[in-house]
C-alpha cells in the first residue's frame, strides 16, 4: 500500500487533558488525562492501525489530530505545517485534506437532512458550486461507495447500518482528501457487514492513494487492513511495529495479554494454548498510577517500576516498546 516514504502525519508528545471543574466557581479540581505524550508518524499512503482497551485516548488521538480537540500541548504536523499553531480559517481551509469517519453511522448523520444534503455539504462549505454540480458529485460519491445515486433523496433512517457507514465514507471523500481518521467505523455494524466496509475502505486507497489512521479494538481486523500497528494503553502508546512483526513477535506485556485474547477457530489450538489474564481494572485517568502506566496489571513488574515512565525506545528496527523489563 505505502507508494513512497514521505512523511504526510507527524504527531509529537501530544496530550490532552479534560478539566473536571467542581463548585460554583467551577474551580479546576482534577483532569482526565485521555492522551499523555504520544508521538508517531505516518507515512503517505499507508494505514496505522491504533489499538486498545476502550477508554484508552483512541478516538481522543484522532479527535486531537484533527484539531477537532484542542491539545493541551504537544505539536501535529500535516506534511510540514503545525496544525496546532494554524489560526481558525488557515485550519478550516486545512480540513480539505482530512476528514474522518466516525465510529456510529446512526448519530453521525443528521435524521433531518436527505443523501444529497449529508453527502453535499462539503462541497457547499468549501467550493463554489451549483445545484446541479451538486447532484452531479453527488451521484460519482454515491457510485464510489457502492451505493445507488438514485438514493439522493432519501433520508438516513431509510439505510441500514453499513449503507449509513458507505454514506459516512462518501461524506469523508467529498472534498478529496488525504489523510483521513476512521475511528472505529465498523464496531456498530454487524460482523457479516464489517467485512464488506473494510474492504471498501482498502479499494478506496489504493484508488485514490488515501492515508489512514484506522482506530479499532477488534485486532483481527486491524492486522488484516494495517501496515503498522500502535497499541495504545491508558493516554500513553505502549508499543508500536509492522503489524506482522508486532502479531508473531509481541514485545510489550500488555500486548500479548491483548493478542492472547483473541479467538481462533482451531480446537487443537485452543486446547494448547495459554491465555493471559490480566488481573485487576484499569486505572482511572483522572490518576493514572506513577512510572510504568501498566505497572499495577503487569506480570512482570516490579517495585522500580513506580520510579519512572519507561521510555518509549526502538528494540529492533521499526520496533517501538515502552518497558525497562524487556
Amino acid at each position: 500500500m505505502n507508494n513512497d516514504h514521505e512523511t504526510l502525519i507527524r504527531v509529537e508528545n501530544l496530550v490532552m487533558h479534560f478539566p473536571i471543574y467542581r463548585g460554583v466557581i467551577r474551580r479546576q479540581v482534577a483532569a482526565v488525562h485521555a492522551v499523555d505524550g504520544v508521538s508517531f508518524e505516518i507515512k503517505r499512503g499507508e494505514t496505522l492501525g491504533l489499538v486498545g482497551e476502550s477508554g484508552c485516548g483512541k478516538s481522543t488521538t484522532g479527535r486531537t489530530i484533527l484539531q477537532l480537540y484542542k491539545p493541551t500541548s504537544g505539536e501535529v504536523y500535516f506534511r510540514d505545517q503545525n496544525l496546532v499553531k494554524l489560526k481558525p480559517e488557515a485550519m478550516r481551509l486545512m480540513r480539505r485534506e482530512m476528514q474522518m469517519i466516525f465510529q456510529d453511522p446512526y448519530a453521525s448523520l443528521n435524521p433531518r437532512m436527505t443523501l444529497r444534503d449529508i453527502v453535499g455539504e462539503p462541497l457547499m462549505a468549501f467550493e463554489e458550486v451549483s445545484g446541479k454540480e451538486i447532484d452531479r458529485r453527488v451521484a460519482e460519491l454515491l457510485e464510489l461507495v457502492k451505493l445507488n445515486p438514485d438514493f439522493a433523496g432519501r433520508y438516513p433512517h431509510e439505510f441500514s447500518g453499513g449503507q449509513r457507514q458507505r454514506i459516512g465514507v462518501a461524506r469523508a471523500l467529498a472534498l478529496h482528501p488525504s489523510f483521513i481518521v476512521c475511528d472505529e467505523p465498523i464496531s456498530a455494524l454487524d460482523v457479516s457487514i464489517q467485512a464488506q466496509v473494510v474492504n471498501l475502505l482498502e479499494d478506496l486507497q489504493k484508488e485514490l492513494n488515501l492515508t489512514y489512521l484506522f482506530i479499532a479494538h477488534d485486532l483481527s481486523m486491524v492486522r488484516h487492513i494495517s501496515d503498522r500497528v500502535a497499541v495504545m494503553y491508558l493516554g500513553i502508546i505502549v508499543e508500536l511495529a509492522d503489524r506482522n512483526e508486532l502479531y508473531t513477535n509481541p514485545l510489550h506485556p500488555y500486548t500479548k495479554a491483548l493478542l492472547s485474547a483473541i479467538p481462533v477457530p482451531d480446537p487443537e489450538y485452543s486446547e494448547t494454548h495459554q491465555r493471559t489474564v490480566l488481573q485487576g481494572d484499569v486505572p482511572s485517568p483522572v490518576n493514572p498510577p506513577s512510572g510504568c502506566r501498566f505497572r499495577t496489571r503487569c506480570p512482570i513488574a516490579d517495585e522500580s517500576c513506580a520510579l519512572k515512565q519507561p521510555e518509549f525506545r526502538q528494540l529492533k528496527p521499526g520496533h517501538f516498546v515502552a518497558c525497562d523489563k524487556i
